[in-house]
């Protein structure tokens, strides 16, 4: 029988391994988890599983369907909103309340920032997928703030979730060079500078979105099928006045 250290630990091995596939843009949105499947994949039981499923559920992460089991979710127009509000809140506030970059903090994101340029020129859309999200978590661990650092996982994960469902483009260099500005504002010791360019940064992510439409969820059966495609339409969200524009990646 498992101890309660083991039992925690495995819930937390569960979890962490959905979330870092979700931040390497590996898992999709309303991709099924199966408790058998994952049970067999950990060695554990399917209460073990439920139990992480239920805590990834409270951050966000997956919902449950009656009778049909646990999925990624797929976040709703106004859950991207709420998404990116939040980030632009807490990674400015972070950053505005920092007075210091440590040595260790600038050399993490000056090797973060050269990884973003390989990834580039090597062309590998998953790994920038991964790189340009995993960007501001260096931050937040900079900061040293642990707390802050998980929230801010959970708000990347569900981030590119949203850039799954909603971007049609992907323009890596835009946010690269973004990324690189807020790094030349930390280094200067301008954190209120820096603040200002995450949420402007932020800002050209949100307004790349294409919000107003859904993609076809049965995408993969009709392509398979030779039908044509098709898009669910969304009603706009007022308060949100410009959906549309130049696609880039967080």
């Amino acid at each position: 029988m498992q101890d309660s250290h083991t039992s925690e630990s495995t819930q937390k091995t569960i979890e962490e391994t959905i979330v870092s596939g979700i931040l390497s843009a590996k898992i999709r949105p309303g991709t099924r988890l199966g408790e058998n499947q994952l049970a067999t994949l950990f060695s554990v039981s399917r209460t073990r599983v439920r139990e992480a499923m239920m805590r990834l559920e409270t951050r966000g992460i997956v919902h449950v369907s009656p009778r049909r089991g646990w999925f990624v979710v797929e976040p709703s127009a106004e859950e991207a909103i709420a998404v990116y509000e939040a980030r632009r809140v807490i990674e400015a506030g972070l950053l505005r309340s920092m007075r210091v970059l440590t040595g260790e903090g600038r050399e993490a994101l000056g090797a973060h920032l050269n990884e973003e340029k390989t990834a580039m020129a090597a062309g590998d859309r998953q790994r920038l997928t991964c790189l340009m999200g995993d960007f501001h978590i260096r931050i937040a661990e900079s900061s040293g703030n642990a707390i802050i650092v998980d929230i801010l996982r959970d708000l990347t994960a569900r981030t590119i979730l949203i850039s799954m469902l909603y971007q049609s483009e992907f323009h890596a260099a835009q946010s690269h060079d973004g990324h690189c500005r807020i790094f030349e504002a930390m280094q200067a010791g301008d954190f209120v500078r820096a603040a200002e360019l995450s949420v402007e940064h932020l800002d050209e992510v949100e307004m790349g979105l294409d919000l107003t439409t859904r993609p076809d969820p049965l995408s993969e059966l009709r392509s398979s099928l030779s039908l044509p495609a098709k898009t669910v339409p969304q009603p706009p969200d007022p308060k949100n006045h410009n959906f549309k524009g130049a696609i880039k990646t967080c």
